[in-house]
């Protein structure tokens, strides 16, 4: 990131604290917050090191508002995932696939896909393998409601979720950050057209960055399971 960005960046976070029309918090929760939020920045971090201090932000002052929720949309998106916060989670009105997916082998599946498929070593050969939109997402479904979705995690939003307390919980997957949604929550498609597609209620679900790789890890029921499932990906 050069430092331009970074200046612009920081703007963007300090004038975000500002926006936010909720009720003070204690003062030494502000100030401690407020420290966690600058201090990334002007020491020039890594970027996802910035979205973290707006993740403690957001949810240290309870992202209720409508303000609120608005400057999450706009902010946190992650390894090809966009989360939005709100009060409660309302499963989508349908449960289907992702648009375009069909059933296909492993190796062809890596073949179609535009970026590097990988199997975690803990779970070994998937039981099913299917390939979504034109090879931009790729699915690995394992036995007891397990599945591991490999997109291109760099360049767009491929999924969106709508999310309710609990909180996601901060975690890392051998260097690279990584996200624990501990609770069911919508989760919806975007082919990159400008449509949202709803897919269906997830399941607990894990999330992080491989590479050029986004990777969301759904239906293990333990953090520190799906940890070490994620981290065997190869």
């Amino acid at each position: 990131m050069t430092s331009r960005e970074d200046d612009d960046l920081e703007a963007e976070l300090l004038a975000l604290g500002e926006a936010l029309d909720v009720p003070p918090p204690p003062d030494d929760m502000a100030a401690a917050v407020r420290a966690r939020l600058e201090t990334p920045v002007r020491q020039r971090l890594k970027k996802w090191k910035v979205v973290t201090a707006v993740v403690v932000v957001v949810i240290a002052l309870t992202a209720a508002t409508p303000q609120g929720r608005a400057a999450v949309r706009q902010i946190l998106r992650y390894a090809g995932i966009e989360l939005s916060f709100g009060e409660h989670t309302k499963p989508p009105a349908t449960q289907q696939p992702i648009p375009g997916e069909r059933s296909t082998g492993l190796a062809e599946a890596r073949k179609q896909a535009k970026f590097t498929v990988k199997v975690p070593a803990e779970l070994g050969e998937p039981a099913k393998v299917t390939v979504s939109d034109g090879g931009r997402v790729v699915s690995l479904f394992y036995p007891g409601g397990v599945r591991l979705d490999e997109y291109d995690g760099m360049l767009s939003i491929v999924f969106r979720k709508e999310l309710g307390p609990p909180w996601p919980e901060e975690t890392t997957v051998n260097t690279a950050q990584a996200w624990w949604i501990p609770a069911k929550h919508g989760l919806s498609y975007l082919p990159g057209d400008g449509r949202t597609v709803p897919l269906r209620l997830a399941g607990m679900t894990l999330f992080w960055q491989d590479g050029g790789t986004g990777m969301r890890l759904e239906g293990v029921k333990d953090m520190r399971a799906a940890v070490r499932i994620a981290a065997s990906a190869r």
